[in-house]
């Protein structure tokens, strides 16, 4: 089972840390709350963290769902409970971003030239170079293997190209560079980067279908939480859009691992 901490305002005579089982679109969580106020001293919610992490780990919980900027993680990992990752999710909507950061910036998609490098081939890796392929005409990738066959594979099932192994400069001029990995030799000057690897990078602009948002609990890290929901097969990846480029990551940026 999943974990999910969620915030709450103190009350009388309430338990400073509860747990219980919570059903999310019908996915079972075991919810801890914390009562946290505005007077709450630093240390007395770090030790109701530290309370809620043991308890959860008890129960058997590893991953948990967390508040939006949560800044506790020190005393979740002493008690061996994690983040959920949003890595998947981020890399299922990396065309959708690569998309509208382009409309942010005027650039016609038709036109634009689109970099991703990676460390290793991945079906995540496949999927977006497939989807940006599909909607771009200038698809750019840099990946030390596999490289070939995926191309062959895209020219004979969909009739679109990929330009391979594309030297750093392209990399820092394409209007839009997808990094599956960290790359420290590159300076971007302008255009779109999305640093995929990035757990700490925004994530704005993610909803879902009306009837499915007003079921979700307030509080939650959206991300994280959209993520457990995707990989437990709860939601559908149709399902989740985005509405927005995760944050500021997707300026001009000097990256770094």
């Amino acid at each position: 089972m999943i974990g999910i901490l969620l915030w709450k305002e103190p009350g009388i005579r309430q338990k400073q840390v509860s747990l219980s089982e919570r059903n999310i679109l019908h996915m079972r969580f075991l919810c801890a709350e914390v009562v946290r106020g505005p007077r709450t001293p630093e240390a007395s919610l770090r030790r109701r963290v530290s309370s809620a992490a043991k308890r959860m780990r008890k129960m058997g919980v590893t991953r948990a769902v967390l508040p939006e900027d949560f800044a506790y993680g020190v005393q979740l990992e002493k008690y061996g409970v994690r983040p959920v990752s949003t890595l998947a999710l981020r890399r299922r909507l990396a065309s959708d971003w690569v998309r509208q950061g382009l409309a942010e910036r005027g650039v016609s998609p038709g036109g634009a030239r689109i970099a991703v490098s990676a460390a290793q081939m991945t079906g995540e890796l496949v999927r977006a170079v497939t989807e940006l392929s599909l909607r771009h005409r200038y698809v750019l990738l840099d990946v030390p293997y596999g490289g070939e066959e995926l191309c062959r594979r895209l020219r004979r099932e969909y009739g679109v190209s990929l330009l391979l192994g594309p030297d750093r400069e392209q990399l820092e001029e394409a209007d839009a560079l997808v990094l599956f990995d960290p790359r420290t030799d590159l300076r971007r000057r302008s255009g779109v980067t999305l640093p995929l690897y990035d757990e700490a990078a925004p994530m704005r602009g993610l909803s879902l279908p009306p009837a499915l948002e007003e079921r979700l609990p307030e509080g939650a890290g959206r991300g994280q939480l959209l993520s457990a929901l995707l990989e437990a097969g709860v939601l559908r990846s149709g399902q989740v859009s985005a509405s927005a480029p995760p944050g500021p990551a997707a300026a001009n940026t000097v990256l770094n691992a």
